[in-house]
Order: C-alpha cells, then sequence, then structure tokens
C-alpha cells in the first residue's frame, strides 16, 4: 500500500511540477529594444553609356530620413534625352517633373519599290 501511494505521489509530482512548454533557455526579449525604427539614410547613383549599342541611361537618389530626391534619364530612340526628376517628403506623395532635350530624329522610311 506504501508503495501505492508513493508512486501515485511521484505521478502527480512530476505532472504538475514539469513546466507546460520546454525550456531551451531561451528568454524572448521585447522587440522595440532589439528593433529600433530609424529613418532610412542612403546615396547612390549609377550611369550606362555603350556607344556600341546607343545605351544612355543613369540613376542617382538621396534619401534622409522622409525626404527623398533623385533623378534618372534615358537616351530615347529618336535622339532625344528624357529626365525625370522627382521628389518625395513625408506624406506629399511621389512628385516628378518631366523634361526633354533635344529635337526628335527620324530617319527616312526605306523605299520597297
Amino acid at each position: 500500500m506504501i508503495a501505492k501511494t508513493c508512486l501515485a505521489l511521484a505521478f502527480v509530482a512530476t505532472v504538475f511540477g514539469a513546466p507546460s512548454q520546454p525550456s531551451y533557455g531561451y528568454t524572448p526579449q521585447p522587440t522595440h529594444e532589439f528593433y529600433r525604427q530609424e529613418p532610412a539614410k542612403y546615396d547612390f547613383n549609377y550611369a550606362v553609356k555603350d556607344d556600341y549599342s546607343g545605351n544612355d541611361f543613369g540613376h542617382q537618389e538621396a534619401r534622409d530620413g522622409y525626404d527623398t530626391q533623385g533623378s534618372y534619364y534615358v537616351l530615347l530612340p529618336d535622339g532625344r534625352l528624357q529626365k525625370v526628376s522627382y521628389n518625395v517628403n513625408g506624406d506629399s506623395g511621389f512628385v516628378a517633373e518631366v523634361t526633354y532635350e533635344g529635337e526628335p530624329q527620324y530617319n527616312p522610311a526605306p523605299s520597297y519599290a
């Protein structure tokens, strides 16, 4: 009888004494301490000019916090250079200005006669 009582008490102690989830030595930390949300800050640019293929394009952009300014350009097939300058400041949205340099040049249509 004593053996059965000891066995029952050992079982109860095992069931109620054990943690409900396994512990691996990891304690979750609040995310605000590890992942601080800071506004982005960067600056980049690139350009391609290949005389053989005729490719001529580029892009530059700078951002500091919520203020972004940049521009990009491309040489169009008609010989004009298209430039786009833009800025974004907070909730103002994307504001762009498109300009063209040069006059369009068209090759004469081929004669099939």
